[in-house]
């Protein structure tokens, strides 16, 4: 039975014990967008929490999906149904309430528990009829990010990284009253996976990310876990390549063209942080020269440490943070090549040296679209993935390996490392394994015998 039908059948099964069941959350509200929503979650009224019990085990095995708030859910199933529930903050920790279960509470007395008022919308599951308490459904159809109610709001910071993320994702503006009452909330108990988890909504799923990180910079909450993004406020560029802006307008809008590209990508995620931390390096290498021309050398390579400062205070996934920095450090590169029409060796062993080059020309491209002096040339990306295409042609052709070098001599340690550096340089020069294999042993006995 998938999901929907068993709703149905657990709502027709409520409203037999005299109860009623409703749709609440995301699939309501994504529902009247027009939107598939996976997720789906049931609040039942009406009936005691041991009834709800015994009718959910006539359906399959009953599983506690979250004890402490009272959310259940059956076996070989995705959705969560949980009873209307009274809550009040215990302390500063995202489980830190005092939780009670009360079936008999209205919808406006359990939607008022909500964050948002377009997530405070309930759907009777058996009639299909919309119970909007608190005006969630004009907020949605305004584009409005508004909160239920301003006096239990606060009692969640991390509402102000959901609140920037649903106006990202909704292309909605968030109503003044809720902006100034996220500026004052402390969200500094947040855990660093919980703000990560936000984070990945908006740049995974919002056609501008910026406006994420515009709403937490309108709330001054840019400073508790991404002090190095907003480090690149006011960090000047050369007018002459950068009219857009500073630092942080450029990487805005490297980001919302990264957005456009990430359905191509390999490994989306590591796009949008590979966009997002980019140029972190200018924060810390921009400077005039003698003419007054400003310059940012090397920013992509001296920038490293911040970018793995930045991505440490929010994530511990060391694959996801190791292929951030390799697109960091190399993203300059492709359109540098591209723009010279370089020889096939170099954009080798640039590939070569890329953890993942496909993904690395995008980022590349949503650089470049993201500099408003210098329009995007779609032959660069035309150039670039012939070369990709050259570049995997080359790599799949045998090779020297250690095993070659130890079976004719050359001892393993850092020395072999070195005699193999030379025999990949002559391997993407285009020299047979066989050829590459008698330059280097012949260097490396030329050296021993002197």
């Amino acid at each position: 039975m998938d999901d929907r039908r068993l709703a149905t059948e657990i709502a027709a099964k409520v409203a037999a014990a005299g109860g009623r069941a409703y749709f609440v959350g995301g699939l309501v509200r994504d529902g009247l967008l027009g939107v598939d929503c996976k997720d789906i979650d049931i609040e039942v009224h009406g009936i005691e929490p041991a009834t709800l019990r015994e009718i959910l085990g006539t359906l399959g095995k009953v599983l506690e999906k979250g004890a402490s708030f009272g959310v259940l859910g059956l076996e070989h199933s995705d959705v969560d149904i949980a009873m209307p529930r009274r809550e009040s903050r215990t302390g500063a920790g995202h489980r830190d309430f005092d939780v009670s279960v009360d079936p008999w509470l209205t919808p406006a007395e359990a939607a008022r528990r909500r964050d948002f008022t377009i997530n405070a919308l309930m759907q009777d599951i058996l009639t299909g009829e919309i119970v909007d308490c608190y005006g969630g459904r004009e907020d949605l159809k305004n584009g409005i990010i508004r909160c239920v109610a301003e006096d239990t709001f606060p009692e969640d910071a991390l509402r102000v990284f959901r609140g920037a993320g649903f106006a990202a994702r909704l292309k909605a503006k968030i109503a003044p009253d809720t902006l100034e009452l996220m500026r004052s909330m402390d969200v500094t108990e947040i855990t660093h996976e919980r703000v990560f988890e936000e984070l990945k909504k908006a740049l995974l799923k919002a056609e501008t990310p910026s406006v994420f990180f515009e709403v937490l910079r309108a709330t001054d909450h840019l400073k508790e876990f991404f002090p190095e993004i907003e480090a690149c406020i006011g960090v000047p560029q050369n007018p002459v390549f950068h009219p857009e802006g500073d630092v942080y307008v450029h990487t805005m809008k490297v980001l919302d063209e990264a957005a456009l590209l990430r359905a191509r990508a390999e490994d989306p995620l590591a796009l949008m942080l590979s966009a997002l931390t980019h140029d972190l390096g200018k924060c810390i290498t921009t400077e005039p020269d003698e003419k007054g021309v400003l310059h940012a050398y090397l920013h992509e390579t001296k920038g490293l440490p911040l970018v793995e400062q930045q991505l440490k205070r929010l994530t511990n996934q060391v694959k996801l943070i190791d292929s951030v920095l390799n697109h960091v450090r190399l993203h300059m590169r492709p359109n540098m090549l591209a723009g010279a029409g370089s020889k096939k060796k170099k954009t080798r062993l640039l590939y070569n040296e890329s953890c993942n080059p496909s993904d690395l020309i995008l980022l590349a491209m949503a650089d470049e679209k993201g500099t408003c002096g210098k329009p995007f040339d779609p032959e660069h990306e035309v150039f670039l993935r012939e070369r990709l295409e050259d570049y995997r042609e080359i790599a799949a052709r045998p090779r020297v390996t250690g095993k070659d070098l130890v079976a004719n001599g050359v001892k393993p340690g850092p020395e072999m490392g070195e005699v193999l550096k030379r025999a990949e340089l002559l391997h993407f020069s285009g020299m047979t394994r066989e050829r590459a294999l008698a330059q280097v042993l012949g260097e490396y006995k030329k050296l021993h015998a002197e």
